[in-house]
């Protein structure tokens, strides 16, 4: 869409220079020589953004710019003085400005201006939207976003709820897992049965079993009555196994019998019980690479993963970050009592750049910290934690045209390997699936990268 700009300076020259420039920038651009008629042409609409001049007769850019926002809060207002100063852009700033530009002026550096005024602009109102999308959203089981990862996902959910094979559910920690499992259970056909899940990350054999298929009376010590394994208790549900990718070896061959035979052995007795739930098993590690070096039993993988639901990262799923984080903010502003409404755009760009290693749960995080620290009704960047504060993307190739920085098309290919692989949460077979190699070609050039880190 075009953008829409109004000048307003007493100096028809320099209107018709700015008229000019930014016209050849694709702009369109209308100019006024006087504030009241300013005012006019923004009250009949049709203006995105105003370049104001500070010295003009009458009514000075300053007291223009505060009548132009009162008005018509949603335009964004670039200052324009010849009188430089601290004192001067400071005042602007309070007026309501989003940008303060001296003169003499290169048309190219108020082009620039203009333009990432055009983004703040955009951004506030994807900001806005977002805010009215949270309010009006139908949330697919708590699962909430809008992009076209997110939508590709929950279809597949809706495609596979009322089945009754198994799923295999992976995703990077903090991506949501669990709600994707349970969206699973209460779109489908067992949404009246129990919900049962089970993390065996770090428990041993005897505990995993005993909690997978039950125990006899007198199993073991403290065993003083029988009881039933998870597996059973979910009967006419859903059991979620996660994080099964941690599950010791010696447990895996008797989940696969169980999952075969549907009959599980309580531990210290004879006889087999049968089970009735739909088993989903969820993981957050590569589990074909485990499969590869033997940590994980390639039937039991076979025989978990008839269904597969890959969930996207928060990195891979674009504006659903802002909106995830206006429904924390109002969320976390009801549960702490302040009245924190939304995020500026300064702010929201910040979220944005940042890559969410520990996806949703830690932008939950993060919007928790800023709603608990604000001062203001919108959350600002320096709410955020540092690390986003301060996160910039590293470069593959270098900026500059410096001979002396030009790098081997060795050292080329491992900063564009690495990248990849630092955007696939360190998933060597995404990566590897991105990049076109094997799994085998992979490994030979992380060890070859290692190896020559190594010699230096």
């Amino acid at each position: 869409m075009t953008t829409n700009l109004l000048v307003v300076d007493d100096d028809q020259a320099l209107c018709s220079f700015v008229i000019d420039g930014l016209g050849r920038e694709g702009l369109s651009v209308r100019s006024s020589t006087a504030a009241l008629e300013a005012l006019e042409i923004i009250a009949a609409g049709s203006v995105d953004i105003v370049l104001v001049d500070i010295n003009m007769p009458g009514m000075n850019g300053l007291e223009l710019c505060r009548r132009i926002l009162d008005s018509r809060p949603d335009l964004v207002v670039i200052v324009i003085s010849a009188f430089g100063s601290l004192e001067t852009a400071v005042a602007a700033i309070r007026a309501g400005a989003y940008d303060f530009v001296t003169k003499p002026f290169e048309i190219e550096q108020l082009a620039v201006a203009v333009e990432r005024a055009r983004q703040h602009r955009e951004l506030r109102d994807e900001v806005k939207r977002l805010r009215q999308a949270v309010a009006d959203a139908q949330p697919f089981e708590d699962i909430l976003g809008e992009s076209p990862a997110l939508r590709r996902m929950c279809s597949l959910v809706d495609g596979v709820a009322n089945g009754e094979s198994t799923v295999l559910i992976t995703g990077e920690s903090g991506t949501g897992k669990e709600l994707v499992a349970r969206a699973l259970h209460q779109r489908g056909s067992r949404s009246k049965g129990p919900f049962v899940a089970l993390n065996c990350a770090a428990m041993t054999d005897s505990l995993l079993e005993s909690e997978l298929f039950g125990h006899a009376r007198g199993a073991f010590t403290d065993a003083k009555e029988a009881r039933a394994g998870l597996l059973v208790k979910a009967k006419g549900g859903t059991f979620l196994l996660d994080e099964v990718g941690e599950m010791p070896l010696g447990m895996q061959a008797k989940l696969l019998r169980a999952l075969e035979t549907r009959m599980v052995r309580p531990v210290g007795s004879d006889v087999e019980v049968p089970f009735d739930a739909r088993f989903v098993a969820a993981t957050n590690r590569d589990i074909e690479t485990d499969v590869e070096d033997g940590r994980f039993r390639r039937d039991l993988y076979f025989r978990i993963n008839v269904i597969r639901i890959d969930v996207p990262p928060l990195r891979a799923r674009g504006s659903d970050i802002l909106l995830l984080a206006q429904h924390f903010t109002e969320k976390l502003a009801r549960r702490l009592g302040k009245a924190v409404t939304g995020i500026s755009a300064p702010a929201a760009e910040r979220l944005l750049a940042y890559p969410w290693p520990g996806n949703v749960r830690e932008l939950q995080n993060a919007i928790e910290r800023a709603v608990a620290l604000t001062q203001y009704e919108k959350l600002v960047v320096e709410d955020l934690p540092e690390p986003i504060r301060s996160h910039r993307r590293s470069q593959v190739l270098p900026s500059g045209d410096d001979p002396s920085e030009m790098l081997s098309m060795h050292e080329v290919e491992k900063r564009y390997i690495l990248r990849v692989l630092e955007a696939a949460g360190g998933n060597k077979t995404l990566a590897a699936q991105i990049l076109g190699f094997d799994r085998r070609t992979m490994y030979r050039k992380l060890a070859s990268f290692a190896d020559s880190k190594k010699s230096l």
